[in-house]
Formats: structure tokens, C-alpha cells, sequence
């Protein structure tokens, strides 16, 4: 278990806890847009998305309680990173929303060990399958931009700073 730090600051494993907390509130949120924007079989993975993202905000506020941490509480409301109008935008949403999500999972990653470390691979690997169900194909690899694509950074920002304006664990800047 790892305790805050004497100068009363959260451990780097609070901090990605926090971070992770904040992209996935984002996350839930904005499933909200997607099943609204969404019909028939993508409204369904919308809403098993919308679930998944709930249990894990939930899990990981009691992974911050914990180790003696305090979740943040979520935002009313988070600003969209473009309009959502139609059901191509939802899905192009939800893709944007779990690239966001890895984002914040690679950090967890690099900052637990033992058995928190598997399990935020373990969720890294399910948001992977999520995001790959919407954008019709995986990335190499998941939560890392800049090395999704060959030679260079990735298009895209992060999803959840970009939804959530949550800076990412360890980075010093927004992702």
C-alpha cells in the first residue's frame, strides 16, 4: 500500500488514480451523448460501454479511498470535443472518449506495481477491444499516440483532457 508523501502531496499512484478517475467520469458522461446519438446494436454497445466505464469509476474511487486519497468529485458537465449530431459522430466520440481512457490506463501502468499493475494492463486490454469494436480496427499500440502511428505522433489528442480538461498522471502536461 503506498501512503502520501510528508509534504502532504498525493503519490504518483494517487495521482494517476485521480487522473484515471477524471477520464472516466469524462468517459461515463459521454456515453451519455453516444447512446443518445445511437440506434439499434451501437446503442447497446454504447450503454455496455456506459456500465463498464461506471464500475470502473467506481472501483478505482475505492482504489484512491484506499490508499488514503480523496476522489475527486466529477464535473456537472464536460464540453464535448466537437459536435455530436449524427450516429457516425457518436461513434467517432466514443473511439475519441477510450483513446482518452488508455491514455490515463498507460499511466496507472507506470506507476503501480504488483498486483494494481496487472490489473490496470488487464484494463488497459478491455479498453483496447472497446475502442477497436468502434473504430473498426485496433491500434498498435493503445494509450500511447505517439507510437500508434509509424513515424511520428498520433492525429488525435487524448480524449478524456480533451473532454474532461484532465492533465495525465506524470506528464506535467495535458494529453
Amino acid at each position: 500500500m503506498t501512503t502520501p508523501s510528508p509534504t502532504g502531496k498525493e503519490s504518483p499512484l494517487v495521482q494517476a488514480l485521480q487522473s484515471l478517475l477524471d477520464a472516466e467520469n469524462a468517459a461515463v458522461y459521454g456515453y451519455g451523448v453516444v447512446g443518445a446519438k445511437s440506434d439499434g446494436a451501437a446503442q447497446a454497445q454504447a450503454r455496455t460501454a456506459y456500465d463498464a466505464h461506471r464500475a470502473r469509476r467506481d472501483e478505482v474511487e475505492g482504489l484512491i479511498t484506499g490508499q488514503g486519497g480523496r476522489p475527486r468529485a466529477a464535473a456537472a458537465a464536460y464540453t464535448l470535443p466537437f459536435a455530436v449530431d449524427t450516429s457516425a459522430d457518436a461513434a467517432r466520440l466514443a473511439v475519441y472518449l477510450e483513446d482518452g481512457v488508455a491514455a490515463h490506463l498507460v499511466d496507472l501502468v507506470a506507476a503501480s506495481g504488483g498486483d494494481q499493475r496487472i490489473s490496470a494492463a488487464k484494463w488497459l486490454q478491455q479498453n483496447a477491444v472497446e475502442a477497436a469494436r468502434w473504430r473498426g480496427a485496433s491500434v498498435a499500440f493503445p494509450g500511447l499516440p505517439e507510437r500508434a502511428a509509424p513515424g511520428g505522433p498520433a492525429a488525435a489528442p487524448s480524449a478524456a483532457s480533451a473532454v474532461s480538461g484532465a492533465p495525465r498522471a506524470g506528464s506535467g502536461q495535458p494529453s
